[in-house]
């Protein structure tokens, strides 16, 4: 389909009312120059949701939600970004168009050719296992009932190297279509025959159809009927299927439950498959990766609960663990993260077909919370008896807590891990911040200040960075203002966050923007982005544009001061040790000249 290009998302900013948009969904009162509600994502008794139109922003100082009108669509409809730009642009009577293509109507369709390839593979498989009596014994054996099995469009690949390759591979085009969806692979060189140039992935296995969330099927899993590696065959990435970001069973579960409240996470489709039949069907599986940052995002998106369910093995511990480190950057007050450990010798497919959905559900209950985990962990890997575990304790625990956002949950779980450790809170702050420069400004922010934005861009000499990042983003506008000689005095600067406002100003400069809200969409996933989300949380004092110019000219300055200083300083230094260069020379002699003439300014 290719990439929606960022022109048309900015045109889509600037065109919609985030007022308008919200508003529909959630009942707003003016509130000066804002408006205010109760959050629709959180339960609240007073009104802590805001939203801006002048910054075409909202935020909520409760639960931490923010983002610009597609950031709520996504987040409040519970749509993928390509279907909350669709349905922007239908509401604004926009065609979406695609780069790759001249953006004409119908662009955005594309792809519905391979979506219908993968509909018809699926319906070839299905058809196949209710032919194949050895298939529907190994079915029948891992005890899932007929019912399950069509609603969840199980099927069977045949033991044959070309089924699929022969029933829809008939055309040259139609051949590169199944292999652009991993259906077929190319041979070798060496290993072709005449006519013979692919053979098919799946062979004898038990197939389980991906679906994305408009339930189009997008991949396959399939599962080998006996002895054999790999026992899970997966589809590769392909134009359709990103395996990072999906998670099986997740259409079949919000078709299930519209009062969706958690999600129970397993390693595998079977466990995910037996799970609803035996009525959790809030249950959904990751694609044989650890669960990744994107799959925590997506999960937020839906629920504030979700609890991860591992074999008690080896195997399930370590990718608890690893799910633990991937949870952490998303733990916050509001949601929370469990883990259960099953009993050995059992996954979720075995344990809930010997003891019923009650018995397994009730152990969810008992599940350990994500604090409690990380704490029971740590502590089996160290002597809390002695000094020395505990700080081998207090070692291991600090980059953990590190990747925890600011908040309540962040300074309860410092909390936590003090009493561990036997020493009170703010001491092992300031422990860790001298065992480790890079965390000082972490570890020792004090309270009133940790909502300050823009990590690495805050605070000492680094607040001119984040002063002009304040203006940029408040009034983007006002890059145009920005002469080549003040964009290059930024070139020799080495402040914290210097890279984030030279392509900030190089960005804007070269591609206007209207409003803050299309300033975040550009750099949504991007290195900088959550950065900039963050000054938008805060009530800034920024007047108006002629301030912010006033605010942004008098920021860059002392930046370039800085660097001059810097570079006399070098300059200096060298001259004492072993003597200047002519042309080193003559660079000091203009950096004085220029030093002068800002001080005769009063710069």
């Amino acid at each position: 389909m290719g990439l929606i290009p960022q022109t048309f998302i900015d045109e889509l900013i600037a065109r919609a009312d985030i007022v308008e948009v919200i508003g529909s969904r959630v009942s707003l009162k003016k509130a000066g120059r804002e408006y205010k509600a109760c959050c629709p994502f959180h339960n609240e008794k007073s009104a802590s949701f805001w939203v801006s139109p002048e910054k075409q922003f909202y935020h909520c100082f409760g639960c931490g939600a923010h983002g610009t009108v597609l950031r709520f669509l996504m987040e409040h409809d519970h749509m993928p970004f390509p279907e909350a730009v669709e349905e922007l642009a239908t509401r604004l009577g926009l065609e979406v168009p695609h780069e790759g293509g001249n953006g004409a109507p119908g662009q955005r369709r594309v792809d519905e050719p391979l979506y219908d390839v993968m509909s018809r593979v699926s319906r070839f498989y299905t058809e196949m296992l209710a032919k194949d009596a050895r298939a529907q014994a190994y079915v029948s054996k891992r005890g899932l009932d007929r019912e399950t099995v069509e609603r969840f469009g199980i099927g069977y690949a045949p033991n044959s190297w070309n089924d699929v390759l022969r029933r829809f591979g008939g055309t040259e085009d139609a051949r590169r279509a199944l292999a652009d969806l991993g259906l077929i692979i190319e041979r070798e060189r060496g290993q072709v025959r005449e006519g013979d140039r692919h053979y098919d992935r799946f062979r004898d296995r038990i197939m389980f159809p991906i679906r994305d969330s408009r339930g189009r099927i997008i991949a396959f899993g399939g599962r080998i009927l006996d002895q054999g590696e790999p026992k899970y065959l997966n589809s590769p990435e392909t134009v359709l299927f990103h395996k990072g970001q999906e998670l099986y069973g997740l259409f079949e579960t919000r078709r299930a439950r519209t009062n969706l409240k958690r999600l129970l996470v397993v390693e595998g489709y079977m466990d995910a498959v037996r799970l609803h039949q035996y009525g959790i069907n809030y249950a959904v599986a990751t694609l044989g990766t650890a669960t990744t940052p994107e799959h925590f995002k997506r999960i937020f998106r839906l629920v504030s609960e979700v609890v991860f369910a591992f074999d008690g093995d080896r195997a399930g511990r370590a990718a608890a663990w690893r799910a633990l480190q991937h949870a952490l950057p998303e733990a916050r007050q509001g949601r929370e993260i469990r883990f259960l450990f099953l009993p050995d010798g059992h996954d979720p497919d075995s344990l809930v077909g010997e003891e019923g959905a009650e018995a397994f559900e009730h152990r969810l209950d008992t599940t350990l919370p994500l604090s409690e985990y990380l704490i029971r962990e740590l502590s089996e890997r160290s002597d809390l008896s002695s000094a020395d575990g505990r700080a081998h304790f207090s070692e291991n625990a600090r980059p953990l807590w590190a990747k925890l956002p600011e908040g309540v949950y962040r300074e309860l779980m410092l909390g936590r891990i003090a009493e561990v450790v036997g020493i009170g809170p703010q001491r092992l702050e300031e422990l860790w911040a001298s065992g480790n420069p890079g965390m000082v400004i972490a570890a020792t922010t004090p309270p009133s200040q940790k909502r300050v934005p823009v990590r690495n861009v805050n605070g000492g000499r680094g607040s001119l960075v984040r002063q002009a990042v304040l203006q940029l983003v408040s009034y983007p506008a006002i890059a145009q203002e920005i002469s080549e000689g003040e964009r290059h005095a930024l070139e020799g600067s080495e402040e914290p966050g210097i890279e984030l406002l030279r392509a900030l100003i190089d960005n804007l400069r070269e591609h206007p923007a209207q409003n803050s809200a299309q300033v975040i969409e550009r750099w949504a996933g991007k290195p900088g982005g959550d950065s900039l989300e963050k000054l938008l949380q805060r009530e800034q004092i920024v007047a108006d544009a002629v301030t912010a110019v006033h605010e942004l000219r008098g920021a860059l300055e002392g930046l370039a001061r800085r660097v001059t200083e810097a570079r006399m300083k070098a300059l200096e230094d060298k001259d004492r040790s072993g003597g200047l260069e002519p042309e080193e020379l003559v660079e000091y002699q203009e950096l004085m000249l220029s030093r002068a003439t800002r001080g005769a300014r009063g710069g």
